[in-house]
Formats: C-alpha cells, structure tokens, sequence
C-alpha cells in the first residue's frame, strides 16, 4: 500500500512539473482581452436655456462598485458617440483621475437634478492627478477629449437617459 501511494506521488509530482514548464515565445499567447464598449442606455445632452437637443450618446453605465472604479481603464478607443455614465447614489464631491485609461476624455459633472456643475476638459491618459468637480456631484460623465468644446457645453445644461435591454 505504501509503495503505491510513494508510486502515486511521484507520478503526480511528475505530472505538475510537466504541466509547469515553459512553453517556447511562439507557442505564448495573451490572456487578456480588450474591453469592448456594451451599450447599456441612450443619453442626451441639452441645452439649459431652451432644451434644445445639443448630441446624444450611447453609453455605458456604471453603477456599481467594480465598474465605478474600473470605468473606462484599459480600452483602447471609444466611438465618437459613446461615453460612460457613473450613476452614484448619493451627491458629494467628486474627483476622477486617469490612472491606467488610455484614452482622452472630457469629464463632466453633474448634480442630482442631471445638471452639469464642472468640466475637466482633455484629462490626459494615465495621468494620476486629481481632476475633482467643483461641486457636489452624483452623475458623472465620460466622454471623448474635445467633445465638450465641439457642443459648446456649459454649466447648467442637463442630460436625460434611458437604460436599454
């Protein structure tokens, strides 16, 4: 009995080695994934003054504690007409910061009543400085660097979304 389970050990021990050893470079492959935008509601920007619509944006949600931190890090590119809504529970002041995303954004501020309160305009990719919202905030929204010039977006024009299945 006892040599067959020395025999068992050694065998599973060879086993694991094997199982362990490097594999050559061409044989190396990535594990990792590039994120990929999933639509998950519509959103459109207004005008404060008249409502007029000012663009409208696919977007991402992030509402719970995984995707509020992890936002847009790692990705690659985002569509022109794409962005993320953070959609937080309560109102507070805010700060965002570029750590790990590669791409440019414009980082919009909005209080509880969907108003924009602050703009960080063309945070830089894998910058770790804080970019706080002047305010009190409870949405905020991610967009491409540039777009908040090109709609001429200002204080007090608001969002509406809807989530979609």
């Amino acid at each position: 009995m006892k040599k067959t389970l020395l025999s068992a050990a050694i065998v599973a021990t060879l086993l694991s080695l094997y199982n362990c050893k490097d594999t050559p470079n061409s044989e190396n492959k990535s594990l990792t994934k590039e994120i990929t935008f999933t639509k998950e509601g519509e959103l459109t920007l207004l005008k404060a003054k008249n409502d007029s619509v000012i663009g409208r944006l696919d977007i991402e949600i992030a509402d719970d504690e995984y995707s509020t931190q992890t936002g847009l890090m790692y990705r690659k590119s985002l569509g022109e007409n794409q962005g993320m809504l953070f959609v937080f529970n309560d109102s507070r002041q805010r700060s965002f910061y570029m750590k790990n995303t590669e791409i440019p954004l414009d980082i919009i501020y909005l209080n509880s009543e969907k108003e924009i309160v602050s703009i960080q305009k063309n945070a830089k990719p894998f910058d770790e400085t804080s970019l706080p919202s002047e305010t009190v905030s409870q949405y905020v929204l991610e967009i491409n660097a540039g777009l908040s010039d090109k709609w001429k977006l200002e204080k007090s024009d608001k969002i509406e979304f809807t989530i979609v299945d």
